[in-house]
């Protein structure tokens, strides 16, 4: 019976507060609207406008604290962000010049000035081709005045077709590599599952470039690319010449003539590329 009395007491003070509140905010309201107001109704104001400032400024302080050190967060993680890759560039210049130190620093031990695929380029316009001889020479109207050199590799379409051979002052003759040449064979590489086997390009027969001088016993695979070396002096390496396409054995077994197959089409040359090794 008491606790029931005692919850009874209880909730007649929460209404008896809330009634209040509310009373207060009614005639704090109503003063606010209202042109002229009594002493009472004066005192009850400034008291409500008091409190209302005593509360809120310490909580707008707070506030405005918090806004102020989530701002100096941000600006301090975007800081770090740029210090970070401030040091990632600073790495990379300092393992760039490491990297350009050892080159420098190879070339001298293998005495050259540039690698062996360094070149230059020249265009020139097919202007002649020898009916008789169609298969074997074209010329170009490139020559001595335009840079050009005997012995420069030939090129259409990236694939090599041939080199130079005889050089005047406007134009220049183009021996192609499906003419044998046994004076001047042209070193190649095939690629053979990333194994380098080297040859010669001996011949041509059949529509295809005869391989010779391997002396491997090691299987090539068919589609395996075929490139120059850039052995010899004058030839850059990695030269494109054609695509492996069968290999063949002489009577004994014992030599290995490799087919290789050009994309070009050795009959519809109009325009070429001299590639001249770069050099000192």
């Amino acid at each position: 019976m008491y606790k029931k009395k005692k919850k009874i007491e209880r909730k007649y003070v929460i209404l008896t507060g809330i009634i209040s509140i509310s009373i207060f905010i009614f005639l704090s309201i109503k003063i606010v609207y209202r042109k002229s107001i009594s002493l009472p109704e004066k005192v009850i104001k400034d008291s409500v406008l008091f409190v209302s400032k005593i509360v809120y400024t310490p909580i707008s302080y707070i506030s405005s604290n918090i806004k102020k050190d989530k701002e100096k967060n941000n600006i301090y993680e975007k800081y770090e962000e740029l210090l970070q890759s401030v040091n990632e560039i600073d790495s990379l210049k300092a393992y760039n010049s490491e990297l350009e130190k050892e080159i420098k620093e190879l070339k001298k031990i293998v005495d050259i000035n540039n690698t062996l695929s360094e070149k230059s380029y020249l265009n020139a316009t097919v202007i002649n081709r020898n009916l008789e001889f169609f298969s074997n020479t074209l010329t170009i109207d490139k020559g001595s005045n335009n840079g050009i050199l005997d012995g420069l590799a030939v090129t259409f379409n990236g694939s090599l077709i041939g080199k130079i051979t005889k050089v005047s002052n406007f134009n220049s003759v183009v021996k192609l590599i499906t003419v044998e040449d046994s004076n001047n064979k042209i070193s190649v590489k095939i690629n053979n599952n990333d194994n380098y086997i080297y040859g010669l390009i001996s011949g041509y027969k059949d529509g295809c470039l005869l391989i010779s001088g391997i002396d491997t016993n090691e299987e090539i695979i068919d589609e395996s690319i075929v490139t120059t070396t850039g052995l010899g002096g004058v030839f850059p390496s990695g030269i494109l010449v054609g695509k492996v396409v069968g290999v063949t054995k002489d009577n004994f077994d014992l030599a290995t003539t490799v087919l290789v197959k050009s994309e070009i089409d050795f009959n519809d040359i109009n325009f070429v590329t001299v590639l001249k090794r770069v050099e000192e």
